[in-house]
């Protein structure tokens, strides 16, 4: 079985293919986001130089969904996007968006444990069948992102009703984050 605590090394060949090492094999671009959807770290590096080339990879996997028409990125993101290339923000950009996603995947478990809690159906036949197809319709819906999420089984599920103002709390805090990065660029655009 394979390691999947580290990454799973890709290599490119000269040829522009792509190599498993760990299954001895050659991989598309899909094969790879397959692995990065069901949680798994990838590393790529070009065979020859030893240069990482992930980040031109991956870029490549999220142009190719996006030009089939599975947009994720709203228009006004991708401009805002390329406009932190050419401005002073550049530097906040990436740690912005690398917690904003942190803040997403921790609401998407909180949510799902929570809905395994508040669950009155916990314990009638069948309710596992409709769990795991329910879980698997979330993470088709979010791209795996929630993949890693490991909540209790149904029989552990006997808590109390959650309180649902923490949730609305995570997301007016990340609302008011996102407010305040778009008034600094907007004041970098300005200058």
């Amino acid at each position: 079985m394979a390691d999947t605590e580290k990454p799973l090394l890709i290599k490119r060949y000269a040829s522009r293919r792509l190599y498993n090492t760990e299954t001895s094999d050659y991989v598309t671009l899909e094969d790879i986001a397959t692995f990065i959807r069901d949680g798994r770290e990838v590393q790529i590096v070009d065979l020859k130089s030893g240069d990482d080339l992930t980040r031109q990879y991956l870029l490549q996997i999220i142009a190719e969904h996006e030009s089939r028409g599975e947009s994720v990125l709203p228009t006004n993101v991708l401009n805002d996007l390329v406009r932190s290339y050419t401005t002073q923000a550049t530097s906040a950009v990436p740690q912005f968006l690398a917690a904003s996603f942190e803040m997403f995947r921790d609401s998407q478990s909180k949510w799902m444990e929570n809905m395994n809690k508040a669950n009155p159906m916990a314990g009638m036949p069948g309710f596992e069948a409709l769990q795991a197809q329910q879980e698997a319709f979330l993470k088709a819906m979010t791209g795996g992102m929630g993949s890693q999420w490991s909540g209790p089984s149904p029989e552990e599920t006997g808590a109390p009703s959650p309180e649902a103002p923490a949730e609305s709390d995570d997301l007016d805090a990340i609302k008011s984050q996102l407010a305040e990065l778009q008034k600094q660029l907007s004041k970098i655009d300005k200058k």
